[in-house]
């Protein structure tokens, strides 16, 4: 059985998720251009964070942060590459985006890597009524980047 709830990001048996994050966004982006949070830095206030888990143990992991009082931001969303294939990148990504609305947010976007690495991410974004946007908040232009947004109400 698969759950997603809402935990502490720095946790023990979340290490491998976190890992498994860092190395993806490492593997082929170049340094400046990762805009990955640490696990510490998820338990920020206005960082709502959650886990995947099957059986108890933690396969897959996402979070929304608040950018402002209508707009918010999915933050590393990761799945363990051994339970992919099994639509749970979407089942978390469909649970971040109805916490974005429960918690009144109109307006979700994301920051994703060109890379090909990052393809499916992009794709799997696209099938979820995300489109291409400018940078939003804090980000700048950046040619290894590319912003993603999706209407909430």
């Amino acid at each position: 059985m698969i759950t997603i709830a809402r935990e502490h990001p720095v946790q023990d048996d979340l290490a491998l998720l976190h890992q498994r994050h860092t190395e993806a966004m490492h593997a082929e982006t170049p340094p400046e251009s990762i805009h990955m949070l640490p696990a510490d830095a998820l338990a920020a206030p206005g960082i709502a964070f959650f886990v995947m888990r099957e059986a108890g143990q933690a396969i897959g992991m996402g979070a929304v942060k608040r950018i402002d009082d209508s707009h918010a931001e999915i933050k590393s969303m990761h799945v363990l590459a051994e339970t992919r294939g099994r639509g749970l990148a979407k089942t978390m990504l469909d649970h971040l985006i109805a916490e974005a609305r429960a918690q009144g947010f109109t307006r979700l976007s994301l920051e994703t890597g060109v890379e090909g690495i990052f393809a499916p991410a992009r794709a799997l974004y696209l099938r979820a009524g995300f489109a291409e946007c400018g940078p939003f908040a804090d980000y700048r232009e950046d040619p290894n980047s590319i912003f993603m947004s999706l209407r909430l109400a």
